[in-house]
């Protein structure tokens, strides 16, 4: 068994401090913080309006936490398990272009392995449908159930949260709540007594025709991304930090407007700002000013709830070596029911494995590799004050877990892994600035605060994943469009060309 790598050093360590900003112009319409999916999108939607776009990202790459990184022996690992519902591939084809819609495929083997069931599916409604039927629910509920989740936003008035959502249709079945709700708990952080509606959603839309991935990773699609932004005239620059958002006030009595950043100790005018940033981060960490801000509106936004973070372990394996037989994801867990506070145990024995092969990542070198991803929600709290010395404790504790457990399915691939290393909540804290390394954004609540936000500070948007609903690839690429808009609007009327 390799020795564990870690990363404590390189989350604790400062971006390089060279210039990166040389070269830029004196002021933009626009500067967008983040080149999470969100900001990338936003960013080419202003520029196809005919806006000048500077993108400023925190990172040494883009993509927040739809990015990649590499090792030695030729390891490429995806930063986190990435699903998307099928909607993915219109709204990349409308925005982005039929390069990388087309590149879109189906993960088409799912399974679930833990002591209530075995089985695997397509994660369909066709699919579940058959599932459920053989698990003996009642088929007049089963499609009580699918046609409940086309009108999600009805569910509130009828069901307090999507744990009594579910069972009034499934009354008393914990295997098939685990069934239903077990991959959105991990996909975006879902906790049961969250409102039915968001749950509908973001199921629903799985249902409509499974789960889909970019084939050939992320690195291939943030690259083809970048390009297109470079086109269409977009300065993009890495490894920069944004400090502050600079407001003044439009006159004595009035509130305050968007007049610029500060990014690694320079001034840059602008006519309004998109942050991809965290929601709370950029209210109360970015703006240089909450003078004049409505009481009302500060107590909601500290009232937001931060969503959940994550931890994974990145297994590669050496080169000429194969896995086969484990399908697509795997969503295992030795707990006897589901239950979604144990998943984010820091010694959850629940995980989802997802498994990268030449199918999935091929690669422009022709190579055929195989890499494993392991995911387990976690919590802030349980990782933040640790010392040096407990915190590589606990990340070698989790990577020998995650060892075992995959031992489990998949025996002697101990012995074909020559790469191993953890992530946690610090670490994606330290990579993309995210509040509490919060892996989903924010709680629903969320999104109302982020809309808002123009209306108290013009100038100022946000985008990115606030609430359940706009989670995900999808929601933060569409909700990056939705913003774009709102700001051409604001731009063309505020400041006509």
């Amino acid at each position: 068994m390799p020795e564990p790598a870690t990363q404590y050093d390189l989350e604790h360590s400062s971006a390089p401090s060279r210039d990166r900003l040389a070269g830029i112009r004196e002021a933009y319409d626009v500067v967008v913080i983040g080149g999470g999916l969100a900001g990338l999108t936003g960013a080419k939607r202003l520029a196809d309006s005919g806006h000048k776009v500077l993108l400023l990202e925190y990172h040494s790459q883009l993509g927040g936490l739809a990015t990649w990184f590499t090792r030695r022996g030729g390891h490429v690992f995806d930063v986190s398990l990435h699903g998307f519902p099928v909607g993915m591939v219109k709204s990349c084809r409308r925005y982005w272009g039929s390069g990388l819609a087309d590149s879109i495929v189906q993960l088409k083997d799912m399974r679930f392995a833990n002591p209530q069931f075995s089985l695997s599916t397509t994660f369909d409604q066709r699919d579940y449908t058959r599932i459920l039927a053989e698990r003996g629910a009642d088929p007049a509920n089963i499609e009580a159930f699918f046609g409940a989740l086309k009108n999600p936003e009805m569910l509130n008035s009828r069901f307090p949260t999507a744990a009594t959502f579910i069972d009034h249709y499934f009354p008393g079945r914990n295997d098939v709540l685990r069934l239903l709700f077990e991959p959105i708990a991990y996909a975006n952080g879902s906790r049961l007594e969250d409102p039915p509606s968001s749950f509908a959603i973001v199921f629903g839309n799985f249902m409509r025709q499974g789960i889909f991935t970019f084939q050939g990773g992320t690195d291939l699609m943030i690259h083809k991304m970048a390009a297109i932004l470079h086109d269409l005239g977009v300065d993009i620059r890495t490894r920069v930090r944004v400090e502050k958002i600079v407001t003044a006030p439009f006159t004595s009595t009035e509130g305050r407007h968007v007049t610029g950043v500060i990014a690694n100790g320079r001034m840059i005018p602008c006519r309004a700002v998109l942050s991809n940033s965290n929601l709370k981060s950029t209210v109360f960490d970015l703006l240089d000013s909450r003078e004049g801000l409505d009481p009302s509106f500060i107590a909601e936004t500290k009232a937001v709830r931060l969503n959940s973070s994550s931890c994974q372990v990145y297994m590669g394996i050496r080169k000429g070596e194969s896995i086969s037989g484990t399908g697509d994801l795997l969503f295992t867990s030795e707990d006897a029911e589901f239950c979604t506070d144990s998943l984010l145990k820091p010694n959850t024995s629940s995980r989802t494995l997802s498994f990268y092969h030449p199918g999935i990542r091929p690669r422009a070198d022709g190579e055929e590799r195989y890499s494993i991803v392991a995911s387990t929600n976690a919590r802030w709290e349980d990782w933040k004050d640790l010392d040096r010395v407990t915190y590589r404790k606990q990340k070698n504790e989790l990577i020998e877990s995650t060892l075992r457990a995959i031992e489990s399915h998949l025996p002697g691939v101990g012995e074909i892994i020559d790469h191993v290393e953890a992530a946690t909540p610090k670490t994606i804290q330290r990579y993309t600035l995210h509040t509490d390394g919060a892996s989903f954004g924010t709680r629903p609540e969320g999104l109302a605060v982020s809309q808002a936000l123009p209306t108290h500070i013009p100038g100022l948007y946000h985008a990115g994943s606030v609430g359940i609903i706009m989670s995900g690839w999808l929601g933060t690429i569409n909700y990056g469009v939705l913003t774009a808009d709102r700001m051409d609007q604001y731009l063309s009327r505020a400041h006509p060309r």
